[in-house]
C-alpha cells in the first residue's frame, strides 16, 4: 500500500534556503580575528522556508 506523502515547505525565494549569512566588514578585532556581521533573511525570518506563495513584490510591500 502506498503511503502519502508529507506536504513538504517551499525553499525561501528570497534567500534560496541559505537564512544566514556572515558579511565580512573589512576590519579586524584586536585579536586579528575578522568582524563580520550574521544577516538573518527579513522574508523567512531565518528559517529559510515559506509557506505562503508569495512572489517578492508581494512580500516587499508586507
Amino acid at each position: 500500500m502506498t503511503q502519502p506523502t508529507p506536504a513538504q515547505r517551499r525553499i525561501c525565494p528570497n534567500c534560496d534556503g541559505f537564512p544566514t549569512v556572515a558579511i565580512d566588514t573589512g576590519t579586524r578585532h584586536r585579536n586579528g580575528a575578522r568582524k563580520t556581521l550574521r544577516i538573518t533573511c527579513p522574508a523567512c525570518r531565518g528559517t529559510g522556508h515559506t509557506t505562503a506563495l508569495l512572489t517578492r513584490r508581494a512580500q516587499a510591500a508586507v
